[in-house]
């Protein structure tokens, strides 16, 4: 029989798990939460949900979902349906990257799920894997679970949040597998031009590092930005690139993201062999949604009338631009792409209001959820992180606030 102490004894959680971050839905969230049930309103900024903002699914993708019900009830193929995978391999074509198949495109449950994959495929115990600073803290926490070790390159907020060439360089060691890019980037909203990205190649092919590129907001730029697709400059080393139906085209909930692989395919055969192991050992990814691949990628693309002068989340982020630059105690570099805006706290609040402390005042004395600037893996901590989806009357009323919040600090 067991003692009494060991029975009463909490069960700990695995180990693996003091290196994973994940505040956006930590504990602030779960603070708002509470207050919620206490009657309050929440302003929720702190997570890019365009359902939740009024945005809307394409109707026809919905339809195609809808009249393919039918054929969803079966799993499918591990990779995914033929017809997704083919509109996936004929954009790629189309943005001039040549030499793929449906047999290098992967069909998940969101990006999330393809990125855990392709990581536990790729990752052997002590491997690195280069991830900006700031990140998506997917990235870090999945590479901590699968065992890699994340190393951090900056991007500095003083450089426009571009990626600092040599400090990628100098954290290249035996060990490093790969390099992740995040363009257009959550949480900055930078753009990386052209040479940006031939730079971060350039480093790859020279020391053989996987590029995994994360192209969610690919379609969401601003102004006189443009996306560079990362796989059109990938020849000599293997790129997987990450993009799915959740941000351009407002469908998060049907949990549809694909990976392809391209560059060097013949280096890339065991790779690929271990992620369709994976995806078989989970079955398949939801089918109802892939239906609308296909429709999605081969019909208008309704984000362009959104982000372009006139569009609702381009006088958003007009509205966020304004009143940053309005205001005395807030600083913020223009986001050129993407769905956030990456606010820094004026200096005179260093060394007495950091990023948490004011999130958690902001949340319970005004009623305002952001994500900390630390919650992407920063240095510093003094920044936070705002979605500029919200319509531009309700952004003007979280920035009264936030001012209201900073005033008596000032």
């Amino acid at each position: 029989m067991k003692s009494s102490n060991v029975r009463d004894s909490q069960v700990p959680c695995s180990e693996v798990l003091r290196d994973v971050r994940y505040e956006i839905r930590g504990q602030l969230a779960n603070h708002a939460l509470d207050l919620e049930k206490r009657g309050y309103e929440i302003i929720s900024l702190n997570i890019g949900n365009p359902g939740l903002f009024g945005f809307r699914t394409p109707e026809t993708m919905r339809l195609a979902m809808i009249e393919n019900l039918g054929q969803a009830e079966p799993y499918c193929h591990q990779k995914g349906i033929f017809p997704a995978r083919e509109a996936v391999v004929m954009q790629q074509q189309n943005r001039g990257i040549q030499g793929l198949s449906v047999e290098e495109v992967f069909i998940g449950n969101g990006v999330s799920e393809l990125i855990d994959l392709s990581l536990r495929a790729l990752l052997n115990p002590g491997d690195e894997v280069l991830i900006p600073s700031p990140d998506y803290p997917l990235w870090s926490a999945a590479v901590a679970l699968n065992g890699g070790k994340a190393e951090h390159y900056r991007c500095d907020p003083e450089n426009r949040f571009a990626p600092d060439i040599g400090h990628i360089e100098s954290l290249i060691t035996a060990r490093t597998k790969a390099i992740v890019v995040i363009n257009p980037n959550n949480p900055s909203g930078a753009v990386y031009d052209r040479g940006t990205l031939q730079n971060i190649v350039d480093l790859a092919e020279k020391h053989g590092l996987v590029v995994m590129a994360d192209e969610i907001y690919d379609q969401m730029v601003y102004d006189e930005a443009e996306f560079i697709p990362m796989a059109s400059l990938v020849r000599n080393t293997v790129c997987l690139s990450y993009s799915g139906l959740s941000k351009t085209y407002r469908a998060c909930g049907y949990r549809v993201g694909w990976c392809v692989f391209s560059g060097d395919l013949e280096r890339a055969a065991d790779y690929i062999h271990g992620m369709e192991l994976l995806s078989a050992l989970r079955l398949c990814s939801n089918v109802p949604g892939q239906w609308a691949v296909q429709t999605a990628l081969g019909g208008f693309q309704s984000i362009e009338p959104l982000v372009t002068p006139g569009g609702r989340l381009h006088q958003s982020r007009a509205v966020v631009i304004e009143r940053a630059t309005a205001s005395d105690y807030l600083h913020l570099q223009r986001p050129m792409g993407a769905m956030y805006a990456f606010l820094r706290l004026d200096e005179r609040f260093d060394g007495k209001f950091d990023d948490q402390a004011f999130a958690l005042e902001l949340l319970e004395n005004h009623h305002v959820l952001l994500a900390p600037g630390s919650s992407f893996n920063t240095p510093y901590t003094n920044h936070f992180r705002i979605t500029t989806l919200p319509d531009t009357d309700t952004l003007n009323a979280v920035f009264d606030r936030i001012e209201a919040c900073l005033g008596p600090h000032a």
